[in-house]
């Protein structure tokens, strides 16, 4: 009861917002409205921080406002080097950012030189969690990029990050796996065993009289990743480790809708297989990936940054930008992917980066 009373708190905010804007179309009403509903939000947290902070630090029970600046700016030459002066490191996004498919985008090569020749270190974040920290080395080789594993990461590497903070593997517990080998990768390097993933690839289920799937009651998460096997006998393994297992959490590595397998077109992106698993047991999951807050604060503590250091660079508003901005970071949207410039300057959005380019190279030849 009370915390339908401190969402109302909000919500009459929201209402206030709306209002101020509809009737008024004045954009400093607007805006003094918006920091009415931050202090609220604010408020909440403070006064009643259990309900209100992050839940493992690694999602929002209640997602905050986003706060979006009026327009983004198109970088031009002389605001690239105010950023570029501003910021100690960049992280970049990988598909649709570095890469789409197999395919380098182009300039990418010579902005990430400039960058570390100008002192700035580089790192990269991706929801893909396909390939673990050494099959994301080995692609960066193929494409003739010099990267390190430690600068790479992946949501396959979050979910271990995770699994090591709560003192997952002092459960004796196990993990089943909905995804593929980058997952499988990076649990076999911190001990955790596992079961499903590709070895479930190619299991069916048999439907007939009496007939009941065994699973095992010793999983204590189940982690749900990009899965191009994925399969009807996954699903309903899934949902009984959830639903059966007493204390079974239920990890997505990311949300995403769609993804770059090939340079032609998008794919159908992991939040489909999250939306399976979800639909099936009424769970929402823990998200590692972005916009999650986990890589960003697992990089400024292992490198001792602040946010306010990092410019954060992606092709997507809803993963990228958001995770930039919930985290204090600057935000650089790249049109390379899948956000287009249309869907940008839609007044429908919401999620405003500081900046946007067509591609990285623009950083210095805008």
């Amino acid at each position: 009861m009370m915390r339908n009373c401190h969402l109302f708190i909000v919500a009459a905010f929201m209402g206030t917002t709306v209002r101020a804007f509809n009737q008024a179309g004045c954009l400093s009403t607007y805006l003094h409205s918006q920091t009415l509903l931050q202090r609220s939000w604010r408020y909440l947290r403070h006064a009643f921080p259990s309900k209100y902070q992050l839940n493992n630090h690694v999602r929002w029970r209640v997602r905050p406002p986003i706060l979006a600046s009026a327009t983004a700016e198109k970088l031009t030459a002389q605001t690239s080097e105010k950023l570029i002066r501003g910021v100690d490191v960049f992280i970049f996004d990988c598909d649709g950012v570095i890469w789409k498919g197999d395919s380098l985008i182009s300039g990418v090569h010579s902005t990430l030189e400039r960058l570390r020749a100008a002192g700035k270190k580089v790192f990269f974040v991706t929801n893909n969690s396909s390939k673990s920290r050494r099959g994301y080395k080995a692609k960066f080789d193929s494409l003739g990029l010099n990267v390190i594993p430690e600068e790479i990461f992946s949501s396959s590497f979050a979910v271990s990050v995770y699994l090591e903070n709560i003192g997952f593997k002092q459960t004796g517990k196990r993990v089943y796996i909905i995804g593929e080998r980058g997952i499988q990768e990076e649990l076999d390097i911190i001990g955790v065993p596992w079961i499903g993933g590709e070895d479930h690839m190619d299991k069916k289920i048999e439907l007939k009289p009496g007939f009941a799937l065994e699973h095992d009651r010793g999983v204590g998460a189940v982690i749900v990743g990009f899965d191009r096997n994925i399969n009807y006998y996954k699903i309903q393994y899934a949902q009984l480790c959830i639903n059966e297992n007493k204390d079974c959490q239920f990890i997505a590595t990311n949300l995403d809708q769609v993804t770059h397998l090939t340079d032609a077109q998008e794919w159908a992106g992991n939040g489909c297989m999250v939306g399976a698993v979800k639909g099936c047991t009424g769970r929402d999951p823990i998200v590692v990936g972005k916009p999650a807050p986990l890589m960003i604060e697992y990089i400024c503590k292992k490198y001792d940054l602040q946010p306010g250091q990092i410019c954060m660079v992606g092709d997507r508003l809803d993963t990228d930008i958001l995770f930039g901005k919930e985290n204090g970071c600057k935000t650089c949207l790249t049109l390379s992917g899948v956000t287009t410039e249309d869907k940008l300057l839609d007044p429908s959005n919401n999620i405003i980066p500081d900046f946007f380019v067509n591609t990285i190279a623009e950083l210095f030849e805008a």
